[in-house]
């Protein structure tokens, strides 16, 4: 999933898609506890993609270590879903979303359906690339533009999400991978009856705000850690919420990407180094800021996470 916009929407179309579906998520702001509206500066930081690929499973487990990230989002169709199932385990501290996933966006590694759903897959049996049909793309390679059945959407949402659980069990919420699951009124409608359903929280409320980004995947790791450093200082009292993609630069990830994101590992690898900076850490330290879970928030304010640190 490329980073082009501070969710890492991998399509310029996905940004608006996004934007829509914040606007819509299933918990209502004025449903927060007292607590929750408390005026400090509180942040969650998310780690995307563990699941995907090993480097990933160790990159977001090292940013929660030795780092800020406080939820990370599984894709449970990914190809190292199991050994990303055993690390989450193995740190119950760290929070877990389900990332529901519809699309499959590298060239050189590809993942498919849990059940059998031919409307969803290309020729070989694996996800669509991209959410929308994008322009320097090979005809076909659009979710949305492929003639999808919603059942057979809802049957493999309900898979992930049951398969998570069955793993996973502490799950605490629900997300989606490149929104593709949000991407138009039918499928977003699913997806909150889901999340209404199995009692898992789609997203976040409205007041939750985007606290920025990088600057883009060309961006040095010298410049994220300097980008997120600007960020801490700069966050108002309020709810906050930071996503990437941590990864490693590492012969595995070095062979992902796609066309306009070729550079994945470098950029993903200093993704990672930024969200562990011990500068960022003593601005975190200094300011007081609270770093939270998915799973924080809802419950109120409290410790998530390496007791060590807040």
């Amino acid at each position: 999933m490329s980073r082009t916009s501070w969710l890492g929407i991998a399509c310029g179309t996905a940004g608006l898609v996004a934007a829509a579906c914040w606007g819509r998520i299933v918990q209502d702001a004025a449903a927060q506890t007292p607590a929750q509206q408390t005026p400090r500066v509180r942040l969650i930081v998310r780690g995307d993609d563990i699941g995907s690929s090993h480097a990933a499973n160790v990159a977001c487990i090292k940013a929660y270590k030795d780092g800020i990230v406080r939820t990370v989002e599984v894709m449970v169709p990914g190809p190292w879903f199991a050994e990303a199932a055993r690390l989450l385990r193995e740190n119950p501290g760290l929070d877990v979303g389900v990332h529901l996933t519809l699309t499959s966006e590298w060239e050189n590694i590809k993942w498919g359906p849990l059940t059998h759903a031919p409307s969803l897959v290309d020729g070989l049996g694996y996800f669509h690339p991209m959410t929308s049909q994008r322009a320097d793309f090979p005809p076909g390679t659009g979710f949305l533009e492929c003639g999808f059945r919603l059942e057979e959407v809802e049957a493999e949402l309900r898979a992930q999400i049951e398969t998570a659980r069955k793993h996973i069990p502490r799950v605490s919420h629900l997300t989606a991978h490149m929104w593709t699951a949000c991407a138009t009124p039918q499928l977003r409608a699913l997806t909150e009856r889901l999340a209404q359903e199995y009692k898992l929280p789609l997203e976040l409320p409205r007041d939750v705000r985007p606290a920025g980004g990088f600057g883009g995947p060309d961006t040095t790791a010298g410049q994220k850690e300097a980008a997120l450093v600007r960020i801490l200082e700069n966050l108002e009292p309020g709810n906050w919420l930071f996503v990437d993609h941590p990864g490693l630069d590492t012969p595995e990830m070095q062979a992902i990407g796609h066309k306009g994101y070729e550079n994945v590992a470098a950029d993903r690898d200093g993704v990672t180094r930024a969200l562990c900076s011990p500068k960022a850490m003593e601005v975190v330290q200094r300011r007081g800021i609270e770093l939270l879970s998915y799973a924080g928030f809802y419950r109120g304010p409290q410790a998530v996470g390496p007791a060590a640190r807040p």
